[in-house]
């Protein structure tokens, strides 16, 4: 459970800010962003201090409970020692578990379900389908409001040319699909037959069956055989999270600017904000999640949508 929060009273937030990631520059990696965050980074883990107007906000990780301690009380010493005009609380939260995030709240949650343009019924009993052929693997299919936005996006980018990586039973497939220019096309990479062969009647009741183009084989492979020139318009990516960095690198060189790349479940479920969790997976979306912010070639914006989109536009 190595993740903990504080929020600190003062009128003074980015004065403090400053003033620790200066001194403990000296001992410590810090950074300071252009709109005050500051960021701590020492052998036991990171701290990231925000100011808001009437307080200072505190989170910290480390890999676990004893780590976590370690950062807490160097961050709080220092805090505490630089405020000479105030005398500061600093009251950290009990440790939490990354997984035991509430990243959607069930209120929230039907609220956003309840506000976007609805699903028609193609779109509903392909969802009910996947529920009743596919049980618990049921949450690997996109909701409806993220579906709605993929629509969306699509459109917007006027796209003639898009690649989808992880069909699954071919929801986000269909709402691809649906947001093409007129004659575009969407090559769909995925491995299972049996589960992409649940969505196929419901393309071709939605009559975008000839937009889409299935390959059943490894998406890395469907990828490195495309021309190398910039020809993807928009590209979605929710497969098998170990392999993000090397789908995003294909796809990016392949984007032409302007080009949008979607990547589901940047969170994994709030595992990815908790350095506890070292499995494969989440390593790999933790580099990925990092490179994406500092790639010179596209600009991004990670949102909270569900388990997290992450949205990169290349330049």
């Amino acid at each position: 459970m190595p993740l903990a929060t504080a929020r600190v009273a003062t009128d003074r937030p980015a004065r403090y800010i400053k003033q620790l990631v200066s001194h403990m520059g000296h001992k410590a990696t810090t950074a300071l962003t252009p709109d005050g965050r500051g960021t701590i980074t020492v052998a036991a883990g990171t701290c990231t201090l925000t100011p808001t107007p009437d307080r200072l906000e505190l989170s910290a990780s480390a890999v676990d409970v004893e780590s976590l301690a370690r950062v807490q009380d160097v961050v709080t010493r220092h805090l505490v020692r630089f405020a000479t005009q105030e005398e500061l609380s600093v009251e950290w939260t009990a440790p939490v578990d990354g997984a035991a995030l509430d990243l959607t709240a069930p209120l929230v949650d039907e609220y956003l379900l309840s506000h976007h343009t609805p699903a028609d019924e193609v779109l509903g009993d392909l969802a009910a389908a996947t529920r009743e052929a596919t049980a618990g693997a049921a949450n690997m299919q996109v909701s409806s409001d993220e579906g709605a936005l993929l629509t969306m996006l699509t459109r917007l980018t006027g796209a003639r040319f898009a690649v989808e990586v992880g069909v699954f039973t071919g929801y986000s497939t269909l709402c691809i699909a649906r947001g093409l220019a007129a004659g575009g096309r969407l090559l769909a990479c995925d491995i299972s037959e049996e589960w992409t062969a649940i969505g196929r009647p419901y393309w071709e009741r939605a009559g975008v069956d000839d937009r889409i183009d299935l390959r059943i084989a490894p998406a890395l492979d469907t990828l490195r055989a495309l021309d190398a020139e910039p020809v993807i318009d928009i590209a979605f990516i929710d497969a098998d999270k170990a392999a993000y960095p090397a789908y995003y690198e294909e796809i990016v060189r392949r984007l032409r600017p302007g080009g949008l790349v979607v990547l589901d479940n940047v969170f994994l479920g709030g595992r990815v904000l908790d350095p506890a969790y070292r499995e494969e997976h989440h390593l790999a979306m933790r580099r990925l999640n990092d490179l994406i912010t500092g790639d010179d070639r596209v600009d991004s914006v990670m949102l909270p949508v569900r388990d997290g989109v992450t949205i990169a536009r290349r330049r």
